[in-house]
């Protein structure tokens, strides 16, 4: 966990997973792998094992050790929806959200199909909370574009797109159903480039629809320097943030003993099958 985290609009993050496959274009350059792998073979490491991945369940509880709200993005280091992790432990992590009402979660993922499955099914539980926010990975129009759809038809609060790393203008979007749009260019070595037209044309429909607009990086191999300012300044726009009122720490406390203790329970029988080691 990062309770600092340098991703622009978020907080922290949390990762009750760990590792991914790579699936479209997006991948190339994914810089969770790129970060893991520096520590393939380390000896105590949380990455010891490289980008391989697996299961983390005693990360599982942690959100509701913090007591100050932040919003969180879920598996920076991962994708929940990877087909390697099981329905099951999926379901746990969404106990956790329910519980840490008052954090906001922002779940994103590339596996649009799955996410829109479960959340009619054994997430559907968890699917209208308007403190824990649905999205998907946009990159281009051949693999980014039927996600948006999954994501549409997917019940839920609070649905977003991340559109990064932008790799061609994606054109007329449809963003009836979509709540809030990132946008944000590749970065670090063999950036591809992107074009400010892009971004333009995306701030532009935005603004037509009402749909707060994040203006991540224009990111390249010195991202620091590209900055991420369009037309002279940043775009810093948000949902409107669920507010729920913060337990006290006995509480708190309590909440994460009893929640520890169900999950743990069901950790060796119901998390294993997935295929994913821990």
């Amino acid at each position: 966990m990062s309770i600092e985290s340098s991703i622009e609009w978020t907080d922290a993050t949390w990762n009750p997973v760990r590792g991914c496959t790579k699936i479209s274009p997006g991948c190339k350059h994914c810089y969770a792998e790129t970060f893991a792998e520096r520590f393939r073979g380390v000896r105590g490491h949380p990455y010891g094992q490289g980008f391989d991945l697996r299961l983390v369940p005693e990360k599982l509880c942690e959100p509701l050790r913090w007591r100050s709200p932040k919003m969180i993005f879920v598996n920076s280091m991962s994708d929940l929806f990877h087909e390697g992790v099981p329905d099951d432990y999926i379901v746990a992590v969404a106990e956790v959200m329910m519980t840490a009402r008052w954090h906001t979660f922002q779940v994103l993922t590339k596996r649009a199909a799955r996410l829109h499955e479960l959340l009619h099914t054994r997430l559907r539980f968890a699917s209208g909370e308007p403190h824990i926010w649905w999205g998907v990975s946009v990159e281009d129009r051949k693999y980014g574009i039927p996600r948006i759809d999954y994501l549409r038809r997917a019940p839920a609060a609070v649905r977003f797109l991340s559109i990064e790393p932008l790799l061609e203008g994606l054109g007329r979007l449809n963003l009836d159903g979509i709540h809030w749009v990132i946008v944000g260019g590749e970065s670090g070595p063999g950036a591809r480039p992107m074009k400010k037209e892009w971004v333009l044309s995306i701030r532009d429909q935005c603004r037509a629809a009402h749909v707060p607009f994040f203006f991540k990086q224009w990111g390249g191999v010195r991202k620091a320097a590209a900055g991420r300012k369009l037309n002279g300044r940043t775009y810093d726009e948000f949902p409107r943030v669920a507010r729920h009122a913060v337990p006290d720490a006995d509480e708190c406390f309590a909440l994460a003993h009893a929640l520890e203790a169900s999950l743990t329970s069901r950790t060796a029988a119901d998390f294993a099958p997935g295929g994913a080691a821990y």
